[in-house]
């Protein structure tokens, strides 16, 4: 064995990342942790996102629900590009106030929007998806 943590591949990553993201994104009622901070909720996000995009079915309904939610915007705002969705789902990151929550959700979309917008986007999604395969293996 060579890591300290093993083997957990894409789905056990997805699924550890899940429990992480639901648990470290309320407010503690009792356990040892406090609630997982702003940055730390959207990095993980963004490597959940890309775990939960490798491991396929049953978290595959992640990807089909952005992509349906992505679809309604371009039927919506015709040339409304994928970049043009990623920098305004990178405003809202920025600049609305949102529960923890919230913030894991729009992190995990605009991973799928990067993943699909290309250029800088596309080679930050695929950095996330190198370091997320990384930790999975």
């Amino acid at each position: 064995m060579n890591s300290f943590i093993g083997t957990l591949g894409p789905v056990g990553l997805a699924g550890i990342l899940s429990v992480i993201l639901w648990f470290g994104t309320k407010d503690n009622e009792g356990g040892k942790l406090k609630p997982l901070n702003w940055g730390w909720i959207v990095g993980l996000s963004l490597v959940a996102g890309a775990a939960f995009k490798a491991a396929g079915p049953p978290f595959s309904f992640i990807s089909d629900l952005v992509n349906d939610g992505i679809g309604m915007w371009g039927a919506a705002f015709p040339g409304y590009s994928m970049p043009a969705i990623a920098l305004t789902l990178i405003a809202f990151l920025l600049w609305m106030k949102m529960s923890r929550r919230q913030v894991a959700m729009t992190s995990i979309a605009f991973f799928y929007v990067a993943s699909g917008a290309g250029a800088g986007y596309g080679i930050l999604a695929e950095r996330i998806h190198e370091i997320a395969m990384n930790v999975a293996s």
